[in-house]
């Protein structure tokens, strides 16, 4: 059977099919259709404590080459969009090579990569916050942007959590809504709810987070 799924695109289906050929151009193309969105996510969900001690195009590398490693067994049960599978593949090498960083015990399989372990690591209320506020223009913003985003990232803590991670991987990590869905593990139809509720709830917030001018100028 093909390695195909109706949650790919038809071009993804088509690289996979060249891919599982055995044609190496295939599985490049597959890679590279993917690495910036892969990246994107690795950014977003990077621990606080590890930024400029873990590049993310270097988990992205390596979440490639689990994947090359581990082809043949998708390739034979693609019960997911192929998207989706690098991703995990992704997250879960994050979530190895912080654990090491940070000095905390991995699972009891050890060091050696397994699918079995726990999901990607979540977007915190200061990484979005902190892809909202942008980068300072000048270095003479940089204190007001310090506490904007401390205010932010108060006012998002208090938000409810699924909430804040359907804003990230839709928002930020650009999935649409049958990914997000899949991610979450809900239909889409609640998916879809869910991210019009987080999206309500961040107009506030930022509102709020706008210092009350609009009230003082009414």
């Amino acid at each position: 059977m093909p390695p195909t799924t109706p949650d790919n695109s038809s071009e993804t289906n088509r690289l996979l099919r060249a891919a599982a050929e055995g044609k190496a151009d295939g599985w490049d193309a597959l890679l590279g259709k993917h690495r910036e969105r892969l990246r994107r996510m690795v950014s977003l969900r990077l621990d606080r404590r590890m930024r400029g001690g873990i590049d993310p195009t270097d988990v992205v590398r390596q979440a490639c080459a689990d994947a090359a490693a581990l082809r043949a067994e998708y390739f034979q049960h693609p019960a997911e969009s192929f998207f989706l599978w690098l991703r995990r593949l992704a997250g879960r090498r994050l979530q190895d090579l912080q654990q090491v960083r940070l000095g905390e015990a991995l699972p009891a399989t050890g060091r050696e990569f397994s699918l079995r372990r726990g999901p990607p690591p979540a977007a915190t209320s200061f990484a979005i916050a902190a892809q909202l506020l942008g980068q300072a223009a000048q270095p003479s913003q940089a204190e007001l942007r310090s506490q904007r985003l401390a205010r932010l990232e108060d006012a998002l803590n208090a938000m409810d959590p699924l909430e804040r991670e359907t804003l990230a991987l839709r928002h930020f990590e650009q999935l649409n809504n049958a990914e997000a869905a899949a991610v979450l593990e809900l239909p889409e139809g609640d998916a879809s709810r869910l991210y019009l509720r987080a999206l309500k709830r961040l107009k506030e917030i930022l509102s709020s987070a706008a210092g009350g001018t609009t009230e003082k100028r009414s």
